[in-house]
């Protein structure tokens, strides 16, 4: 009963959601997630690319930005979104696998609206995705 109620969550339903991450398998997993709470997923797999498809898809409603990419990183992409005026305060929340000591105020002051670490603790990621979704 618990799961259904998750999974019909007005605040997640029909949402897009934008995912910025070089590694295909974190794509897979996240997007089997997200789209089991009727979430609709885009993907990029790099950050140039993932300026990109924001700037194709304006109503996208969220981003989880990866950190660590190789070219242009997760704190360039989600500086290089924040110059765009409409995406000004479009929800970012950052993922990274090397969780270090300033990592989280590295990616705050970037411009993400919140971190996570890897591997992600999907009662912990949803409940943040709701978060900023319902502000």
């Amino acid at each position: 009963m618990l799961e259904q109620m998750q999974q019909s969550d007005p605040v997640l339903v029909g949402k897009k959601v934008l995912i910025v991450d070089d590694d295909i398998r974190n794509i897979f997993a996240l997007t089997s997630l997200l789209e089991r709470h009727t979430m609709q997923v885009l993907y990029a797999e790099n950050g140039r690319d993932g300026v990109a498809t924001l700037q194709n898809h304006p109503d996208i409603d969220l981003v989880l930005m990866d950190v660590m990419m190789p070219e242009m990183d997760g704190y360039e992409t989600t500086q290089a979104i924040r110059q765009i005026p409409q995406f000004a305060s479009l929800p970012i929340i950052a993922l990274t696998a090397k969780a270090m000591k300033g990592d989280r105020e590295k990616c705050l002051e970037a411009g993400a609206s919140d971190y996570i670490t890897k591997p992600v603790d999907t009662v912990h990621l949803l409940s943040l995705i709701r978060v900023w979704l319902h502000r």
